[in-house]
C-alpha cells in the first residue's frame, strides 16, 4: 500500500478493477485523483501509459492503471513511486454526526 496524506492506493488484482472509464483531466492537464477543499492543493498520478480511471457507476471508486511505473505528486507531501501494478484508490473518510465525508484538505 502506499499512501500521501489523505488518500491511499491499495494493490489489485486486474480482475478486481470494474468496468471503468478514464478520469477526465484538469485544465492543466493533470490526472488529479483528489483535489483539497481547502488548500486547492492536489494529489496528482502520472507516468508513462498511466491510466487513471473510474467506476461508471459509482464515479468515487477510482483505480490506477501501472503500465511500467508511476508517480503521485502533491504540493504539500514528497512525491511517490508507484511500481507497475493495478491500485484502488481510497480517500480517507471522516465521520460526522449520521455521516460520512471526505477529510478537507
Amino acid at each position: 500500500m502506499y499512501r500521501q496524506g489523505d488518500v491511499l492506493f491499495i494493490p489489485v488484482e486486474p480482475a478486481a478493477v470494474p468496468d471503468c472509464g478514464p478520469v477526465p483531466r484538469d485544465r492543466r492537464g493533470r490526472m488529479v485523483v483528489a483535489r483539497g477543499e481547502a488548500t486547492g492543493h492536489a494529489h496528482v498520478v502520472g507516468g508513462p501509459g498511466l491510466r487513471l480511471l473510474a467506476d461508471l457507476d459509482d464515479p468515487e471508486r477510482m483505480f490506477v492503471e501501472v503500465p511500467a511505473h508511476g508517480r503521485i505528486t502533491h504540493e504539500e507531501h514528497g512525491p511517490i513511486s508507484l511500481p507497475a501494478g493495478h491500485y484502488r484508490v481510497v480517500r480517507q473518510r471522516e465521520y460526522l454526526p449520521g455521516t460520512f465525508r471526505p477529510v478537507a484538505d
